[in-house]
């Protein structure tokens, strides 16, 4: 049986988080996922629509580890993404869920061979 990220369907991906960070090439050391989202067809001038694959990923695939920190619970999700281009590779997000926070939010997201 699998397990369910915690309040998916609230799931937060933010503007600064796509564009500042998943979709920029500029920031090392993601620059080589960057480059992988964006050989999907994600763009950052169009950031919402790689908000909206990544939280369709936490509501549809499931949770393969969990881990306590200092900050909250952080929760590994693995499965296939959605992307423009049509394909659908497996991608790994880890999602936070901060103490006294009812709203995971994206830490980051990579391809999953990339671990």
């Amino acid at each position: 049986m699998s397990i369910e990220l915690p309040n998916r369907f609230s799931a937060c991906v933010t503007q600064d988080k796509i564009q500042g960070y998943l979709l920029n090439t500029d920031k090392m050391p993601g620059a080589a996922k960057a480059r992988f989202f964006i050989s999907l067809g994600f763009r950052s001038e169009e950031w919402r629509t790689f908000a909206h694959a990544l939280m369709e990923h936490a509501q549809d695939c499931p949770v393969m580890k969990t881990v306590e920190s200092a900050y909250g619970r952080k929760f590994e999700v693995r499965g296939p993404l959605t992307c423009p281009d049509g394909r659908s590779p497996e991608v790994c997000t880890i999602w936070q869920l901060d103490k006294d926070c009812l709203e995971p939010r994206l830490i980051t997201a990579y391809p999953s061979n990339n671990d």
